[in-house]
């Protein structure tokens, strides 16, 4: 192989991280302006009920769900590296 057709996994990782924020990027500005427009049209909501007050908040909710996330993640993690660490300990050794 060439130093060319080389490229390092970090570099490889950085580039698919970007692609992705921009894709990201690209629907938060676009549903911004969806949001804007529709609002322009809709007229105001009234106050909400007692009962709807009481609900989690839209943003509490996705912070649970993503911190559990990353612990699930962090603990399939954990539970991986313990798996290879016993099965490289089953080989032969050279």
């Amino acid at each position: 192989m060439t130093s060319a057709t080389k490229t390092k996994p970090s570099n490889i990782q950085d580039d698919v991280l970007g692609t992705i924020r921009s894709g990201q990027n690209a629907v938060i500005d676009a549903f911004t302006a969806w949001a804007d427009a529709v609002k322009s049209i809709t007229p105001d909501v009234p106050a909400m009920s007692s009962y709807v007050a009481k609900l989690p908040k839209v943003e509490d909710l996705v912070s649970t769900t993503f911190d559990l996330a990353e612990k699930s993640l962090a603990n399939q993690r954990e539970f991986t590296e313990k798996v290879l660490a016993v099965a490289t300990e089953a080989l032969p050794k050279k």
